[in-house]
């Protein structure tokens, strides 16, 4: 038992470190928050709905069948059913029946219907897909921002490096008499400063990954991360590609303009049902009905004189039945402009549905000039961030020779760092700005997104 126990002890530590080490990608994260977002649970929620319309559109199509039964007992002055004679009595009686209908033409509202729930389904469908796309760019730059903090953090770490040897080598020059004991103090303010900057980059890191959990509906913030890995800006060709491409090609695919067209197309099979209602309706019908009573009936003895009698229960189902069937035909003549009502109301729905649509198509054209424009503008902050880089650290460079051989002093020598410090950290806002500005564009024209 104690070896069986410690096995099972050893799986569960191995199954928590594994647990614990996972670290995501950004192709994970996006499956996954498709499959536990909150919102498309509600939209896919919608989609089981719209299946029961469906169903519903169907069933209008077949005929109703009803069974019901009566029992009731009377006292009084009550009608014999047997001889239709008011008397006074008591009376036992149960009736049964059975009624079937079903409607013939009603203005091809029934068929209107059905095509109705089928555009829904559509619909529903692109409304699922369009949450989705919003939600895969969401994912995307909470993922991205993850990275540039982790990225910075990285950075300042390597940096706090640096100065603790430039602190060492700074006592050295003071023992040494080369340097004031002042320019050890102004080093160790900036290694002391770069400390709380690491305390404040390990904060952010914290911070996206939480945000970045919470957009997956992940509550064990602790133990979820990204995988460790610095990206670098990706090859891509979408800046040959002009905006008007890409906006000609996003029409033929977005969702959200597959969502607004098919509302369009809803809008317009409502008016359809709505126009239907100003024709008649014809149905059919057949009812079958017994019933049974403890009244006695009469009947000719065969002698010239009447006798009484009550059948049992069997007998008096089968001498009390009766049918009828036949037709139902109903012509609308007023009903107080309701259904002209209607039908301006759904002229209206399908005006409203039409500029809906340009609204979104005004939307989406905007947004990709301005998605090209981001792409274009980030790119060369970007190249202007690198060179900045590049001389503030020859200007660094420069400094800290100086600064070694006392012709420097320490808080000039600070100033240097600390633009280096801005310098890369601008570097590394700027590279994740801009893969996410490329991205954002890259998928208005149907590329999927991915990192590689």
């Amino acid at each position: 038992m104690k070896f069986k126990s410690t096995i099972i002890l050893l799986f569960a530590a191995v199954a928590t470190t594994l647990a614990q080490s996972k670290q995501w990608s950004l192709q994970e994260c996006v499956e996954y928050a498709m499959e536990n977002n909150l919102s498309v649970a509600q939209f896919e929620l919608d989609l089981e709905n719209v299946k029961i319309d469906k169903s519903d559109a169907l069933g209008n199509f077949l005929p109703s069948l009803n069974a019901n039964t009566t029992v009731s007992e009377r006292s009084g002055l009550v009608t014999n059913p047997n001889t239709n004679i008011i008397e006074p009595g008591q009376i036992f009686s149960t009736s049964a029946g059975i009624n079937a209908g079903m409607t013939i033409f009603d203005g091809m509202q029934n068929l209107y219907r059905l095509q109705r729930a089928k555009l829904s389904a559509i619909a529903t469908q692109y409304g699922l897909d369009d949450l989705q796309d919003d939600i895969s760019l969401n994912v995307a730059e909470a993922y991205l921002q993850v990275l540039s903090n982790k990225e910075a953090l990285k950075v300042s770490q390597a940096q706090y490096e640096i100065t603790k040897q430039d602190v060492n080598r700074t006592k050295e020059l003071v023992d040494s008499g080369v340097l004031p004991r002042g320019d050890l103090l102004e080093i160790e303010a900036t290694a002391a400063t770069q400390e709380q900057q690491i305390i404040n980059g390990e904060a952010l890191v914290l911070i996206s990954r939480i945000n970045l959990a919470q957009l997956l509906q992940i509550t064990d913030y602790q133990n979820f991360d990204v995988m460790e890995e610095s990206y670098e800006v990706p090859p891509s060709e979408i800046m040959s590609t002009s905006p008007e491409s890409i906006y000609a090609k996003a029409l033929t695919f977005r969702n959200d303009i597959k969502f607004s067209e098919a509302n369009i197309d809803l809008a317009e099979k409502d008016l359809q049902i709505a126009k239907g209602a100003r024709y008649p309706t014809l149905s059919t019908f057949f009812q079958y009905n017994t019933f049974y009573t403890n009244q006695f009936r009469s009947a000719p003895d065969g002698f010239g004189g009447v006798t009484t009698f009550r059948p049992d229960f069997i007998d008096q189902l089968w001498l009390n039945d009766g049918t009828s069937y036949g037709f139902q035909l109903n012509i609308p003549v007023f009903n107080g402009f309701a259904t002209e009502n209607n039908v301006k109301r759904s002229k209206i729905g399908v005006k409203r549905a039409e500029l809906q649509l340009e609204q979104n198509k005004l939307e989406l054209e905007n947004t990709i000039q301005q998605a090209h424009v981001n792409v274009k503008t980030f790119g060369k902050t970007f190249e202007a961030t690198q060179k900045t880089l590049e001389a503030q650290r020859l200007a660094y460079d420069y400094a800290k020779e100086r600064y070694e051989v006392g012709l420097l002093n320490a808080f000039d020598f600070g100033q240097a760092q600390a633009r280096v410090d801005n310098a890369e950290a601008s570097v590394i806002r700027a590279k994740y700005d801009y893969i996410f500005r490329l991205k954002i564009l890259e998928f208005f024209y149907g590329i999927p997104l991915s990192l590689d």
